[in-house]
């Protein structure tokens, strides 16, 4: 199990079907996590590490607001066409304090290299890594301020901050996903769980963490 410590100064992590307003989840989903580690190795095939498990763990809770900007819609050609901006009103988290959590005790095997020892390969020999473009979590202007390796929990101050953890469970209030069909949605998978509250930082169980896999898990 790696634990890697992440700040956001501002981000959205978007609803699915949020079309109006666009609405953010309190947490960012395991599929976003994934996507955001793969970033940071310089992945760019996203079946590469299935099979993984990954969640977060939120510490503290952002503020939220509401801005208005610019949204593109495709319905002219071509594409830069004005009248396919429109204003749409966006929720914006900010001071997001996580740690994202992965194990890859489950992926899928043929690969040289797990998630998890490439993750610690790139934080502690960041020369060693080969990617383009900023780091971010959320949309790409949604910029990473900060990330490391948690190795021990323990010594993570979090104050009298809240700790809430997604854990997996068949009762749940929340749905996220961990795969996304990026055209049309009926490839889409999730997870259901719930934000499990605590006074300190714990290691999450593995039977917990949801599992990334464009299949259905009998689990989530």
């Amino acid at each position: 199990m790696l634990g890697v410590h992440v700040t956001v100064p501002v981000a959205c992590f978007r609803k699915g079907m949020a079309r109006e307003y666009l609405e953010t989840e309190p947490i960012p989903p395991p599929a976003t996590c994934y996507g955001f580690l793969l970033s940071l190795v310089g992945e760019t095939d996203r079946r590469r590490h299935i099979g993984c498990r990954v969640t977060v763990t939120r510490i503290g809770r952002p503020d939220m607001s509401v801005v208005l900007r610019t949204v593109w819609r495709i319905k002219k050609t071509p594409l830069g066409s004005s009248g396919n901006t429109r204003p749409d009103y966006q929720q914006l988290l900010t001071e997001i304090n996580l740690v994202v959590w992965l194990d890859s005790s489950d992926e899928v095997a043929g690969n040289d290299r797990t998630l998890e020892e490439r993750v610690r390969d790139a934080l502690e020999r960041p020369a060693s890594v080969h990617r383009f473009g900023g780091l971010s979590l959320g949309e790409s202007t949604h910029l990473i301020n900060e990330v490391s390796i948690l190795d021990a929990p323990e010594r993570l101050s979090v104050g009298d901050s809240p700790v809430d953890t997604f854990v997996q469970h068949k009762r749940s209030r929340m749905t996220l996903p961990v795969w996304v069909d990026h055209v049309g949605s009926a490839g889409t998978r999730y997870a259901t769980g719930n934000l499990e509250s605590a006074q300190i930082l714990r290691v999450p169980e593995l039977a917990t963490m949801p599992q990334i896999s464009p299949e259905s898990s009998p689990d989530s």
